[in-house]
């Protein structure tokens, strides 16, 4: 019964709002949680990389190695049960664990391990670039992931560590998926990219029940995970795109987790049976200016803007117990990072500087943002801050997928947005925020610094790669920290705030999980006493 009681509470989750609520409490078993998840564009994990597809791939799909929900700063191991590196001969052999199988029944083998990477390859998405930087090309990575009996060899490209390719396949595009299954379902070539962005094909805890963009998520407990079946039968994660309407539905008993809610919000929740959890972030938020808008090039506008951000006034206001001030592209608690915050906001100066490189203003720029808090709030706020110096925002709100498509295409003029490591290594956000080697717009990469079109002088780009080789781990992480602090000198890109994590959860929910990025939400400790 316990698939048929999911349906029958997921049918009732999408009546109107105005309906009288039906439950006073969620089911037993059940964990059902209200969460703006209109950012997806994708949920193939080679093609998925918004940050609640991130949340959703990491339910459904296991890796070779991966950070798990018991301690998401461990890389443990995944289908693989152990594994050994060769530096010299830039090699990792995996040997798959005896027993894992899909949500299909399907036993993993070798075969899908080699599938699976593959496929992210040739297939060439947003996410692939995470993988192609171990020198993985279409023409070559059937020779560079090979299998013998039960053991997967992987070859590597490039002048850096082991330790690095490991924290490179725990990544999302990494994910193994039944390469039977998808192969049944492939169309036209497509290696069943078109059927895995409203299915899944994984290992992992959960197997998803049912997908509707922009309405509903159903997950059900996959009894043969080989970590142990989930403690909770089924998760439900509900479309409620208001805050307000997440606080009314936590409040009524109606859902259990509620995880976008305001400060005010969390605040002002009635304390009886309601409990707040805080979670350390990876994420940064920035402002950024496009390099194609010709009034937004000149450096002064640049340096001018990270006088212009009210950061304290934020912080103490409309994003306190959610962000805390963080000026570099590594965020603070992890190794590498730089945490120096020399910027504060101070009008007059940013209206000298201005005045000093005879910018003439006022400047008009448009401003896109996601229609949700407290990105909404954080614009008006930099609307306010930065007309004291002639520079007028016109903010244009839109869902999270179509700011995101927009930043993409190049399209926008500035952009508040928000920006999380692909994998756990200063590299990973690096190259995001200092490396640009090619800036054409036939040269797509999904990083800040081609979005926003900023040619990164050669310079950087050199040093954002030798970082990436050095040998000994302290200097490597000196030489990010001096990245950082010259990113956050100048560039088109101000790094405003890390964030915090706040979760409003029903007192007898236990074991949820929200590590430091959206690849390390877990739901399968969860309970309900």
């Amino acid at each position: 019964m316990k698939h048929l009681k999911s349906t029958l509470m997921a049918s009732a989750l999408i009546l109107p709002l105005a309906a009288p609520a039906a439950f006073a409490e969620t089911p037993d078993g059940m964990l059902v949680v209200a969460q703006n998840i209109d950012d997806i564009v994708a949920i193939d994990p080679a093609q998925a990389y918004e940050f609640t597809s991130g949340e959703l791939v990491t339910n459904l799909y296991d890796r070779l190695i991966q950070y798990d929900a018991e301690d998401t700063t461990v890389l443990a191991a995944g289908l693989a049960s152990s594994w050994e590196a060769d530096d010299d001969a830039k090699t990792i052999t995996f040997t798959l664990r005896d027993g894992a199988t899909f949500a299909s029944g399907n036993a993993v083998t070798p075969g899908d391990v080699i599938y699976s990477l593959g496929r992210v390859i040739k297939l060439n998405l947003t996410p692939a670039f995470i993988l192609t930087q171990l020198g993985w090309t279409p023409e070559n990575v059937d020779t560079m992931i090979t299998a013998e009996g039960n053991t997967v060899t992987v070859k590597y490209e490039g002048d850096f560590s082991s330790a690095f390719v490991l924290n490179v396949l725990a990544s999302r595009p990494a994910s193994i998926v039944d390469s039977v299954l998808v192969a049944e379902n492939a169309v036209d070539g497509d290696w069943g990219n078109a059927w895995l962005n409203e299915n899944a094909a994984g290992s992992g805890p959960f197997v998803l029940d049912n997908y509707s963009p922009a309405q509903l998520i159903r997950l059900s407990a996959n009894e043969t995970y080989f970590n142990g079946e989930p403690a909770i039968e089924s998760v439900i994660i509900r479309h409620v795109a208001e805050a307000a309407t997440q606080q009314l539905l936590l409040e009524q008993g109606d859902v259990d987790l509620a995880r976008n809610l305001t400060p005010d919000q969390i605040a002002s929740l009635d304390d009886d049976g309601i409990k707040v959890e805080t979670f350390p972030q990876a994420a940064v938020h920035f402002l950024s200016f496009n390099q194609k808008t010709d009034s937004l090039t000149d450096p002064a506008i640049w340096e001018a803007a990270r006088y212009l951000v009210d950061y304290k006034g934020m912080t103490d206001t409309i994003i306190n117990g959610q962000m805390e001030i963080h000026q570099a592209f590594w965020p603070k608690g992890f190794p590498g990072s730089y945490d120096e915050t020399p910027f504060t906001y101070d009008p007059e100066k940013a209206k000298q500087i201005l005045a000093d490189a005879g910018i003439e203003t006022p400047i008009t720029v448009t401003l896109d943002v996601i229609n949700a808090p407290p990105f909404t709030d954080m614009a008006q706020s930099l609307q306010a801050s930065f007309a004291d110096s002639g520079i007028n925002f016109e903010i244009l709100p839109g869902t999270g997928a179509q700011v995101i498509t927009k930043y993409r295409e190049r399209t926008h003029q500035a952009m508040l947005l928000y920006w999380g490591p692909d994998f756990m290594d200063p590299h990973s956000n690096a190259k995001a925020f200092a490396y640009n080697s090619d800036n054409s717009d036939e040269n797509y990469a999904a990083t800040t610094t081609w979005r926003n079109a900023w040619a990164v002088p050669d310079e950087m780009n050199a040093r954002t790669m030798a970082a990436l080789s050095e040998a000994d781990p302290e200097t490597r992480l000196e030489m990010y920290r001096e990245l950082q602090q010259d990113v956050q000198e100048s560039s088109p890109i101000v790094i405003m705030f890390q964030a915090a994590y706040q979760v409003a959860m029903d007192e007898d929910v236990t074991g949820y999980v929200n590590g430091a990025t959206s690849d390390y939400v877990y739901y399968r400790l969860v309970n309900k006493n």
